[in-house]
C-alpha cells in the first residue's frame, strides 16, 4: 500500500475527525491538509491498514475497501444493458402495482430495470386520473414543465405539440429544448380502446454504439456539434443548444438528445453543415431500424416508466373510432437512482441482521429451552399477535441483538458481567432505525428492573436465568428510580416488550421465520 498517494489517502480518512459519522461529509478542506503530508508509518492488522501521519493523525482503512475499483454513476453506457427488440422477446421488465408498492424486492428489480435497460411497465395501476403522479411519488418528485405537473395525451381540437394528435410518431426524446432535460417520463394509460396506437421504444444509446461502430467520423460529428432544440407556443419559448450524442470525459455514451420536429435552424460554415446532416441522417436510419424497435400495447392500467435521456419513445398512428388516452409527467433518473440506492442498502442490513439470527442465533439463549434466535423471533410474533403497531413488533423482533457477540462486542451476561447489551444493540440499529424501535430496545432491561419493582408477583414468575441476570444488571428499581423510568417518554413500549420478552421461551413453539419480518422492517427504516 505504500504506493498509494497521501493526499489521496489523507482525504478518504474515515475518522470521526475527519467526517460526520451521520452522513459522510467531511469535516475539513484540502486545504487544510500539510503541504509536507508524509506517511510516518503504517501497518496492516485485522484487514485494516493503519496509518500514522507525519503531523500526528492517525488513520485506519478497510483493506476490502482500498482495493475496491472505482464505481459509476450509472449514467453512461458503460453500466446499461444495451439492446434489441429480440432481447425482451421473453417479457417485458414488468411487475404488479400492488406487488411493486408491497415488496421492496419488487420495487428494487423495478427501479433496477429502468436503471439498466431504460424501461420498465406497471401492471393494474388504478386507472383514475392523476394516478401518474403517485407513481412517481414512490421514487421521486415530479418535475414541473409548461405542460404542467402533469399532462394528457389524448387528441386535442387545438394541440401545441404533435403527440396531442393521432398520428404516428417517431422515436423521439421529450423536452430536447430543456437544459437540463427532465431524465425520465411517465405515461399511464387510462384508456385505449382505439384501433392503432402502439407504443414504442428504440435503446438510443444501443443505436449511437452502432454508429459509432459502422461510422466513427459522423459518430464524432455528432458528438461535438452543439444543435439548437427549439419549443414555442404562445406562452412559452424554449431553447437548448446540446449534441445529439453526449458523451462524458472518458468518451462513454451519456446522453441522447434527438427529437426532428424540435430541432431548430443550425448555422455554421458548408463543410460543418454537410458533415452534420450526412451524420444526422446516418443516425437517424439507425434509429429507424425494425431489430431495434420494440414494439407493445399499453392497455389500461399500464404505466411505462422509462429513462429520457437514453430511449427514444414512438407511437403508431391510431384511428378515432374508440378513446386513447394516457396522462404522463416528468422525474428525474438521480430521484429514482437515490431510491434504489436506499433499498439496497436497506436490503444489505436486513441481510446482516438475517445472518445474525441464521447464524449466532442458533446458538442457546442464556441456559433457557429456546435458541437466541427462537427466543426473538418468539417475542416478534407475540407481539405481533397482540395486534401491536410495527415499530412495536420490530422492538420486540429485535430487542436481543446486542448479545450477539461478533457483531456487537458484547460481554459474556451469564458470567456476571452486565454487557449493557440494551444500549449496545440500540446503538448498532440505530444507523436503520428510528428511535420508536430503538428506544424500546435500549429500555427493556430496564423494564424488567421497573416491573420486579412496582408489579406485585412480577419477579416471582421470572425463569430462573431472568432472575440472574436480574441481579447482574442491578436488580430492581427504588421509588425514585422507577418514578423516573416511567417518565421516559418510551417507558411504556419498553414495558410492553419486556412483556413479550418475558412470555418468549418456549421450546418447540410454532414461530415465523426472520423472512417473515423482513418487508415490515424494510418499512420502518430509514
Amino acid at each position: 500500500m505504500s504506493d498509494l498517494p497521501p493526499y489521496w489517502l489523507r482525504d478518504n480518512c474515515p475518522c470521526a475527525d475527519c467526517r460526520d459519522q451521520r452522513n459522510g461529509q467531511k469535516l475539513f478542506q484540502i486545504t487544510d491538509l500539510p503541504d509536507d503530508l508524509a506517511v510516518a508509518a503504517q501497518t496492516e492488522l485485522d484487514g485494516h491498514l493503519e496509518v500514522l501521519w507525519s503531523d500526528g493523525h492517525r488513520s485506519r482503512y478497510p483493506l476490502e475497501w482500498l482495493g475496491a475499483e472505482q464505481e459509476g454513476d450509472g449514467r453512461t453506457e458503460a453500466e446499461k444493458r444495451l439492446w434489441v427488440a429480440a432481447d425482451f422477446a421473453g417479457g417485458l421488465p414488468e411487475a404488479d402495482w400492488t406487488a411493486y408498492l408491497a415488496d421492496p424486492a419488487e420495487r428494487a428489480a423495478v427501479l433496477g430495470a429502468v436503471r439498466r435497460s431504460g424501461f420498465a411497465v406497471l401492471r393494474g395501476v388504478p386507472a383514475v386520473e392523476r394516478q401518474v403522479l403517485a407513481v412517481a411519488g414512490t421514487f421521486g418528485y415530479v418535475r414541473v414543465t409548461n405542460y404542467g405537473e402533469l399532462f394528457d395525451v389524448r387528441v386535442e381540437p387545438d394541440p401545441n405539440n404533435l403527440a396531442f394528435t393521432s398520428v404516428a410518431i417517431a422515436p423521439h426524446s421529450d423536452n430536447p429544448y430543456r437544459d437540463p432535460v427532465p431524465t425520465l417520463q411517465l405515461l399511464h394509460c387510462l384508456e385505449n380502446s382505439a384501433t392503432g396506437g402502439d407504443s414504442g421504444l428504440v435503446d438510443g444509446f444501443k443505436a449511437a454504439a452502432i454508429l459509432r461502430e459502422e461510422a466513427p467520423e459522423d459518430f464524432a460529428v455528432l458528438t461535438r456539434t452543439p444543435v439548437p432544440f427549439v419549443f414555442r407556443d404562445r406562452s412559452t419559448e424554449l431553447r437548448a443548444d446540446r449534441p445529439l450524442i453526449e458523451v462524458d470525459a472518458l468518451g462513454r455514451i451519456r446522453e441522447v438528445r434527438f427529437n426532428n420536429r424540435s430541432i431548430g435552424t443550425l448555422r455554421g460554415d458548408a463543410a460543418e453543415l454537410e458533415a452534420f446532416y450526412a451524420a444526422y441522417r446516418r443516425f437517424a436510419a439507425i434509429t429507424l431500424r425494425p431489430q431495434l424497435r420494440l414494439e407493445f400495447r399499453l392497455d389500461r392500467g399500464d404505466c411505462l416508466i422509462f429513462d429520457n435521456v437514453r430511449l427514444l419513445h414512438a407511437r403508431t398512428a391510431f384511428e378515432q373510432d374508440g378513446s386513447r388516452h394516457l396522462q404522463g409527467c416528468y422525474a428525474d433518473l438521480d430521484s429514482l437512482a437515490s431510491a434504489l440506492a436506499v433499498l439496497h442498502r436497506r436490503a444489505a442490513a436486513l441481510d446482516a441482521i438475517g445472518e445474525l439470527f441464521a447464524g449466532e442465533g442458533a446458538g442457546e439463549y442464556l441456559g433457557e429451552a429456546v435458541t437466541m434466535a427462537e427466543h426473538m423471533l418468539q417475542a416478534g410474533a407475540l407481539a405481533q399477535a397482540a395486534g401491536a403497531a410495527p415499530h412495536l413488533v420490530a422492538a420486540a423482533l429485535l430487542h436481543d441483538v446486542g448479545h450477539f457477540q461478533g457483531a456487537l462486542h458484547g460481554r459474556d451476561l451469564m458470567q456476571g458481567q452486565d454487557n449493557r447489551h440494551s444500549d449496545t444493540g440500540a446503538d448498532w440499529l440505530a444507523r436503520w432505525f428510528g428511535p420508536e424501535v430503538t428506544e424500546p430496545v435500549r429500555l427493556h432491561v430496564a423494564a424488567k428492573r421497573y416491573l420486579c419493582a412496582v408489579e406485585p408477583g412480577y419477579r416471582e414468575r421470572l425463569s430462573e436465568a431472568s432472575e440472574y441476570t436480574l441481579r447482574v444488571q442491578g436488580g430492581p428499581m427504588d421509588e425514585a428510580q422507577a418514578a423516573a423510568f416511567a417518565a421516559l417518554p418510551g417507558a411504556e413500549d419498553a414495558v410492553a416488550v419486556r412483556r413479550w420478552d418475558e412470555q418468549a421461551k418456549e421450546a418447540d413453539a410454532a414461530t415465523p421465520g426472520f423472512g417473515h419480518f423482513r418487508p415490515l422492517l424494510a418499512s420502518l427504516m430509514r
